[in-house]
């Protein structure tokens, strides 16, 4: 018997079952590839040490709230300065500036700091990027070079919101949609060239929300003052939900799940819509959940979100996706957001804490904590890779290791 040999396989054997428990994936865009703020990836730890996880560099990258978008080794995202946008492009393990794109675009604070609002959206070798006036850019992931540009204001008369267009791109087969106009608009994602839009208005603040209903691609997204949903392919207008809020807030992307679809904002609370037959039907409404900036996050019947009710200090909760009612309440997190990956809550709180929960049901159980950032975050953080990306408004951005052994 060749012991040696035997042990080496059996080694073998367990590092390959640890291996297929451990799955890494990339953050292409605002509330990662599914649109819902819940990645794929698993195998990433919180045993951390007391000061909190390794951070493995820092970068400035101006005033705004954008988050980050990781595709292929590369992190992207956006900030304001001396009344230039630029989108940056970053290497993800060091925080290189790979490349960079500006253009002139006011600060505008507005009852907040200013600077960018949307998210980049990397597809295929492309980087998509929607400015807070209208200008929408299509470059070259890996070098930055301008594939094409469009004014969208310019182009269509489009009127601008009053806080600025913060729709992130979203991708749907070769179209590029976008919250821009009454009820949206598209562009060829290769050309620029604008396949459908629905008027002239203002509209709200979330992104496009993709999704199957008998066979038909639609999208649903928080318009000037209701919830609307459109075809994808030819932005045919088919329902619409009103929710009117003060200032014309609606920000948070709805949460779309099996013919249900939930909403929010800040000054009027959350409903739960049904769509069925081309038609929009209410259902419960109250004020359980105040969603401010950021949406919610949907696991397993239960709403994981920031209750942000104007004037009250923000909160993290869960709230039962049927019935709307209050399961927990955390205090003490501010206006801060969140994201889930492997029935874990990855939070970052207003005042730039990390924290790592478990997704449960009955009461807030804390699994990490760490403070790892200052000023005020708004921004949502991204987990990629076995790396957590936050940023503030500042734009102080921070990369940090919370990778296994296996994935470093």
């Amino acid at each position: 018997m060749n012991l040696p040999r035997l042990l080496l396989s059996a080694c073998a054997g367990l590092l390959v079952g640890f291996t297929l428990s451990t799955s890494a994936a990339d953050w292409p865009g605002w509330r990662g590839p599914d649109h819902n703020g819940i990645s794929t990836e698993s195998g990433w730890t919180t045993d951390w040490p007391k000061a909190g996880p390794k951070q493995l560099w820092r970068a400035s990258v101006g005033t705004g709230f954008a988050s980050i978008a990781v595709s292929g080794g590369r992190a992207f995202t956006t900030g304001n300065e001396k009344d230039t946008d630029t989108l940056f492009c970053l290497d993800a393990n060091t925080g290189r500036v790979l490349w960079k794109h500006s253009y002139p675009c006011p600060l505008a604070p507005n009852y907040y700091e200013g600077g960018t609002s949307a998210t980049p959206t990397v597809s295929g070798s492309d980087v998509f990027h929607l400015g807070k006036r209208g200008q929408l850019f299509c470059l070259d992931a890996a070098s930055g070079k301008l594939v094409w540009e469009l004014n969208l204001v310019e182009e269509l008369g489009v009127e601008v919101n009053e806080w600025g267009f913060a729709s992130s791109p979203v991708i749907e087969g070769n179209l590029l949609l976008l919250n821009v106009g009454t009820a949206g608009t598209a562009v060829h994602r290769t050309t620029g060239k604008v396949v459908w839009t629905s008027g002239k208005e203002a509209t709200g603040y979330s992104s496009m929300v993709p999704f199957t209903a008998d066979g038909v691609r639609y999208v649903a997204f928080m318009a000037k003052k209701a919830l609307v949903l459109v075809e994808a392919k030819t932005g045919k207008e088919v329902a619409r939900h009103s929710w009117e809020t003060n200032y014309d807030t609606n920000c948070a992307d709805p949460i779309v799940s099996a013919g249900q679809i939930f909403i929010s904002s800040y000054t009027r609370g959350g409903a739960l819509v049904s769509f069925s037959a081309g038609k929009l039907t209410s259902g419960w409404k109250n004020e359980t959940m105040h969603n401010h900036i950021n949406s919610s996050v949907l696991l397993k019947g239960r709403l994981y979100g920031i209750n942000g009710k104007a004037g009250k200090p923000g909160d993290l909760r869960c709230v039962d996706f049927k019935t709307g009612e209050v399961k927990w309440v955390q205090p003490g997190i501010g206006i801060g957001s969140l994201i889930a990956a492997d029935g874990k809550l990855i939070v970052l709180s207003e005042k730039g804490e990390l924290i790592i929960a478990l997704a449960a049901a009955d009461v807030f159980k804390p699994l990490a904590r760490a403070q790892v950032l200052g000023g005020k975050c708004w921004t949502a953080p991204t987990l990629a890779n076995g790396k957590i990306y936050c940023r503030n408004s500042r734009g102080d951005l921070v990369c940090l290791d919370v990778s296994s052994k296996l994935l470093n």
